[in-house]
């Protein structure tokens, strides 16, 4: 590890002081680059000394991995049966892996968590929202970001990022799908601005990695 001076020294030290229950959630519509941000994040608490943990949704658990590949990829399916399966991916990972790390100081980094139930499956799909709301509390044992920033980008561009790339059942829908993804997270995230932070996925991979990490920096200090 690099030698500090004394002021990122005390910085050092109160981020370590700080980084109990310490929840970070990255979301964002197809090719936002929300993946690779969360990956980078995770890498920069890590190179500062900084426990740290990076999940995905869903995934990051033998059974939600299963559960991944059955979403993905499998057969069209009713927006309530995604909900469930979702919501079933996220309690393991919740239980298995999640409250584990929090309980012992570490950091946690998601990749998507339950806003994307209520972008793709409630504002999306048109699944009542008080249902997902309520599924996803039962699924999560009510815990919450402490952090949740949103890539924003028109699907349109994102979409021309991954066009080369094989398309799970998601990435195959529409435009004006996508359009209403994103709309629903913009609508998340005005509702709760204190926890959220949109950030221009438009911008340069380095300027939005600068961004999250000050943001996360003012946190844990």
């Amino acid at each position: 590890m690099r030698e500090r001076n004394p002021v990122d020294q005390y910085l050092y030290i109160t981020i370590l002081m700080n980084t109990k229950n310490t929840f970070i959630v990255l979301e964002g519509v197809e090719g936002s680059g929300k993946s690779t941000q969360s990956q980078v994040l995770s890498q920069k608490l890590s190179s500062e000394g900084i426990s740290n943990l990076l999940v995905r949704e869903p995934g990051s658990t033998n059974t939600g991995e299963k559960i991944r590949a059955l979403i993905l990829e499998g057969c069209e399916l009713n927006p309530l049966t995604e909900l469930f399966l979702f919501s079933a991916a996220r309690s393991e990972l919740i239980q298995n892996e999640i409250i584990p790390a929090l309980d012992s100081n570490t950091v946690v980094v998601c990749d998507r968590y339950i806003y994307s139930s209520f972008a793709y499956q409630g504002y999306a799909k048109g699944l009542n929202l008080d249902t997902v709301a309520k599924v996803n509390s039962i699924a999560t044992s009510h815990i919450s970001p402490d952090l949740v920033f949103l890539l924003d980008i028109n699907p349109e561009v994102s979409f021309k990022r991954t066009k080369a790339n094989p398309r799970d059942r998601f990435e195959k829908e529409s435009i004006s799908f996508h359009n209403s993804v994103r709309k629903g997270y913009l609508c998340l995230a005005e509702s709760s601005q204190n926890t959220w932070h949109i950030i221009d996925a438009e911008k340069p991979s380095e300027i939005i990695s600068e961004i999250i990490w000050q943001k996360v920096i003012t946190l844990l200090t």
